[in-house]
């Protein structure tokens, strides 16, 4: 089994900063892409950056700039540095890993979800 915990989500007034993390643990061979995804109440959940194991990121548009998604291979672990953090940022935002639990079997996980709130 694979588990993955986040945490780092809180409250915070707008152009502040937040860090969340994602821990990645279990038994498992290795983790691929992994990404973080946001849901706002009432919208569907959306992709907010990703990572893949060599370190290439990508992030959607309305976070570029201030956001930072970066990975520890070693501590199996994802953050997601958030600055001049919104209003319309607030959501549950959501870790997610594509993990090889062995060498035939491949699957996909997610977290629990951090709330995060942004304050006007």
């Amino acid at each position: 089994q694979v588990q993955l915990v986040e945490s780092g989500g809180g409250l915070v007034q707008a152009g502040g900063s937040l860090r969340l993390s994602c821990a990645a643990s279990g038994t498992f061979f290795s983790i691929n892409a992994m990404g973080w995804y946001r849901q706002a109440p009432g919208k569907q959940r959306e992709l907010v950056a990703t990572i893949t194991s060599g370190g290439s990121t990508d992030y959607a548009d309305s976070v570029k700039g201030r956001f930072t998604i970066s990975r520890d291979n070693a501590k199996n672990t994802m953050y997601l540095q958030m600055n001049s953090l919104k209003p319309e940022d607030t959501a549950v935002y959501y870790c997610n890993a594509a993990v090889w639990v062995n060498s035939r079997f491949f699957d996909n996980y997610w977290g629990q979800g951090t709330q995060v709130t942004v304050s006007s």
